[in-house]
């Protein structure tokens, strides 16, 4: 079974046409197909969770067997930022929650899209999230954290040589005044591969997808 048809995927079908585009370097054809589902009522956070967020994993997947180049898994991945830009119009306003969150991706981390799902469904949930993108210093993280007034830190973590990066910036994060009652979280594929992983970094919660996180979020920070 591939990333496309796990959970009993109602979209699988809509997830294997786009991911073939993709491969195909059909760019546009895989944008028209994802614009099409939402003018015809699918919601953008299904759009996300059922076809984009899975075919990315797949994508990686495929990387990680020697059946993509890494030049395919760049290009599939811009297509799938820009296909996600073109959604913008259809995030349609909700009530804000109360709640602020920084998203970001480690230092050295270039892997954004699941960051940038997470921001945006942090949004759709009422959120104000603030998205910082790949590989931001630890310096820069903690300034958005004291500006933004955040209660929330999410962080993205792609690749195990990493894990070491954001274990020094929960600590550096802890070691602020500006973070006494911030909820820190974290995701990305490290955290799957090793349950517990999350937990001796020093985190205080980790979500498994974008979808997943929002109600994580919501008991952390109360």
């Amino acid at each position: 079974m591939d990333e496309l048809t796990k959970n009993n995927n109602p979209f699988a079908s809509l997830a294997r046409a786009y991911l073939e585009a993709l491969l195909e370097a059909r760019r546009e054809e895989a944008s028209r197909l994802i614009l099409a589902a939402a003018s015809s009522g699918t919601s953008v956070r299904d759009l996300y969770l059922q076809v984009l967020q899975p075919v990315q994993r797949e994508i990686g997947r495929l990387w990680q067997v020697n059946s993509v180049t890494v030049a395919q898994e760049h290009y599939c991945t811009a297509a799938t930022q820009l296909v996600m830009g073109r959604l913008s119009p259809f995030l349609f306003s909700v009530p804000r929650n109360g709640k602020s969150a920084v998203v970001t991706c480690v230092a050295g981390d270039l892997h954004e899209v699941g960051a940038r799902m997470v921001a945006d469904i942090l949004e759709m949930e009422g959120w104000d999230a603030y998205y910082l993108g790949a590989s931001t210093p630890s310096k820069d993280v903690l300034s958005a954290v004291a500006d933004r007034q955040a209660q929330l830190l999410a962080v993205s973590v792609t690749i195990t040589l990493n894990v070491e990066t954001a274990r020094r910036l929960v600590h550096d994060v802890r070691l602020s005044p500006d973070s006494a009652r911030l909820k820190i979280m974290v995701g990305g594929r490290p955290f799957l591969l090793a349950p517990g992983l999350w937990e001796s970094i020093g985190a205080d919660g980790w979500a498994p997808d974008a979808g997943a996180l929002p109600a994580s979020a919501l008991d952390l920070v109360g």
